[in-house]
Formats: C-alpha cells, sequence, structure tokens
C-alpha cells in the first residue's frame, strides 16, 4: 500500500473541504491524514490516502477536483514510514518584542544542527507580545543538548525560548503556585517595611543577595526582620499601597479560574500582606511569615515557621496532594533562589524575570514584563486570553 500526499494551495472560502472529502470518497479512496491552515485569505491543506497499486485514476481524478475547487494541486507517492520509538516531539516556543527573523533562523538551525524536523508553526500572538510555537520531532537522545543549545539562542537574540515534550503531561496542567515578591507584585515587601524605620538601603542590598543565592535565606530574614522591631502595626497598610500587581496578574488567574485550575501564592514575604492578595485576587491557597506584635508594635521577629525554600517545596507538595493533583500537573513560577526548589519538583517551573543566578538554572525562563505571558507556554491563544479578558 502506498501513501500519497496531496498538497493544495489557493484562494479560501467556505465549504472546500466538505467538497474535497466528497470527492475523495467518490473516487474509492480511504483518508489517512489532513492539516490545514488558512494564512490570510489563503488556503494551504494537505492530505493523505492509502493508494492501492493497482489504482491508475486516482491522480486524474485529484487534479481535476483540485481544479474545480480553484486550487493548485501537487501529489507525491510514498511509502509510508511508521514513526520511530526513539522519536520525540518537542514544543518550542519563543517570545519576544518582537521576534526577530534572526532569532527564527537561529532555532531553525539549532534544530537542524541535531536533525530535527520541524513539523508545524504557529503564531499565538502578535499584539501584547510576539509568540511563535513550533512542533519538532527529534531523536530523543538530544533532548538535553536542543534544550541547552536553544537556551543559548535565546540569550544572543534577547528572546526568551521555552521547550517542552508535547503530551499530555503538557496539556493537563491543574495547579498553579506562584512567589509574590516581585513575581506576583512588583517590589519586595520586606524592602517597603524597611523604609518606614529608614533602613530601606540597607535592607534592599540584604534582599538583593539573598534573592541571587548568595545569602542563607532564614538568616537574611531574621537580620532584615530585626531592623522592623518598633513599627507600629497600623502603618504596614501604608506599604500595602506601595506594592501593585505586576502587569498580566489578573489576567492569568482569570484564565487560569476559566481553565479549572487551582492558583496558590508562597511567599518569604509576611501574612498581612499575602492574605490580603489571596482575598482581592481570589485564590485558593497563601502562605507567608508571620510578623510578631506586641502592644500593636513589631517586635522584630516572625513566629511559627519560616516559608523559605525548603518549606515552599514542602507546600507545593502538600497542596497538590490534598487536591489529588501529581506533581507533574503543577505549574510553579518565581524569581528568587529561594523558589528553585519548588521549581525543581514541578511539572513546568518558570523563573519569572529572575535574578541572573537563578535564570541559569531554572527549568524555563520568560524575561518578558507582563505575567500573564505564561500561558502561551501551555499553548492559549492571544484570542482565547482576550475573549476570557472580555467576560
Amino acid at each position: 500500500m502506498r501513501n500519497l500526499w496531496v498538497h493544495m494551495t489557493g484562494p479560501d472560502r467556505p465549504g472546500i473541504l466538505g467538497r474535497l472529502l466528497d470527492g475523495v470518497s467518490d473516487l474509492g479512496l480511504e483518508l489517512t491524514d489532513v492539516e490545514q491552515v488558512a494564512v490570510g485569505d489563503r488556503l494551504i491543506l494537505a492530505f493523505a490516502v492509502d493508494l492501492p497499486e493497482h489504482m491508475t485514476d486516482a491522480h486524474e481524478g485529484l487534479t481535476f477536483l483540485a481544479r474545480e475547487l480553484g486550487l493548485t494541486a501537487e501529489l507525491r507517492n510514498e511509502r509510508r514510514h511508521p514513526q520511530r520509538s526513539d522519536d520525540l516531539i518537542l514544543v518550542v516556543t519563543v517570545l519576544g518584542e518582537p521576534v526577530p527573523a534572526r532569532a527564527m533562523a537561529a532555532v531553525g538551525n539549532t534544530l537542524a544542527g541535531y536533525g530535527a524536523n520541524i513539523r508545524r508553526i504557529e503564531t499565538l500572538a502578535r499584539r501584547r507580545l510576539h509568540c511563535i510555537e513550533m512542533l519538532a520531532v527529534t531523536d530523543a537522545r538530544h533532548r538535553k543538548a536542543v534544550a541547552r543549545d536553544l537556551l543559548s539562542v535565546a540569550a544572543r537574540h534577547d528572546v526568551d525560548i521555552s521547550v517542552q515534550d508535547e503530551g499530555l503531561d503538557r496539556r493537563s496542567k491543574r495547579l498553579v503556585v506562584m512567589d509574590v515578591d516581585s513575581t506576583l507584585i512588583q517590589g519586595e515587601q520586606i524592602d517597603e517595611l524597611a523604609t518606614l524605620v529608614g533602613a530601606g538601603e540597607q535592607v534592599s542590598r540584604i534582599t538583593h543577595r539573598a534573592m541571587n543565592g548568595e545569602l542563607d535565606f532564614r538568616g537574611a530574614l531574621r537580620e532584615r526582620v530585626a531592623l522592623l522591631r518598633g513599627l507600629p502595626v497600623d502603618r504596614l497598610q501604608e506599604v500595602r499601597e506601595r506594592l501593585p500587581y505586576n502587569p498580566g496578574v489578573r489576567s492569568l488567574v482569570k484564565v487560569l479560574r476559566e481553565m479549572g485550575f487551582r492558583i496558590a501564592i508562597l511567599s518569604g514575604g509576611f501574612t498581612y500582606f499575602v492574605d490580603q492578595f489571596k482575598q482581592e485576587l481570589g485564590l485558593d491557597y497563601a502562605y507567608a511569615n508571620d510578623l510578631e506584635v506586641v502592644d500593636g508594635k513589631l517586635t522584630g521577629e516572625t513566629v511559627g515557621p519560616i516559608v523559605d525554600g525548603q518549606r515552599k517545596k514542602e507546600l507545593l507538595a502538600e497542596i497538590a496532594e490534598s487536591e489529588g493533583i501529581r506533581l507533574d500537573q503543577v505549574i510553579a513560577i518565581g524569581d528568587g533562589a529561594n523558589d528553585l526548589p519548588m521549581m525543581g519538583i514541578a511539572g513546568l517551573g518558570i523563573a519569572f524575570n529572575a535574578k541572573p543566578r537563578v535564570r541559569e538554572m531554572a527549568p524555563h525562563n520568560i524575561n518578558r514584563r507582563g505575567l500573564d505571558s505564561i500561558l502561551f507556554l501551555l499553548g492559549i491563544r492571544e484570542e482565547e486570553i482576550e475573549r476570557v479578558e472580555a467576560k
């Protein structure tokens, strides 16, 4: 049995596919594959049929059918080759503002260097951000090398590139767990608190080193919180007003809600603020550190377990278990070194505008302004996001 591939191109209009497949059936052919895409007002349609050895009039019939539909046809006989067991389908997502042609050329050349065949290219976004998604088939043995080299392409061309395995795991995510400071919100809670006691610059330096993985998080937290001793608790709301959400947060949450996701925030900051974020956004879980208050003032201590990197990892696992969600169905998003442990056990770990050392170690990186750009890594199109936003 031969495989006959038919490629048709021409002006697009309603009814072509139905008339075409009626014609294929009338010729006594069995359809084995079909793909179609409309680019502007032009149609590109490819399909395959099983062609018995004795059939001689299929080429003539299909060519006539194409002319009747106002299309140009190219026919090619091929023996059917089964997919190799060591083939792997990769989803390569490229984000930029915009995505330069030179960057896409580098992606294509990198994939070609490993013998990867690009099967599909689709633009997911072109307005708020430029996002191109590619499906490529490669030898599974090249998986790590392909991802490594594409990250190098991203760095050279100022784009973000994510490489994921295509399959059920990618499409079955159900829980998103996010860091708060510099991820959900702009800025750092403790840095803003420190400005109220005149220790802003000192605390900011410690925060930067802790988030970059240069200092032990627990020790750095205790050192910074101690500087807040004596601050009246009723002044904390002043800080809340100076902690805006990152662009795209509300859109991200709304779309995830529409898709049935559970959403959690885990913070090395403080429950005073994090509980407000949870309520305002309608999230499912929120965990942070508790500031000790005596006689209406901060004591410079925390109470209860400290939410550091290890605790975030534990909380992610606990939430997933309580919801009956596998770890490979979890997305973890953060920007600091203390977020790496939870990124490491999640099915999709994303460093969002992260510190340099964190970007080097994170499974995936997004360095765009809007947090909702993460949705493109799930294959969601810009138009779908906008429809949810409009509700």
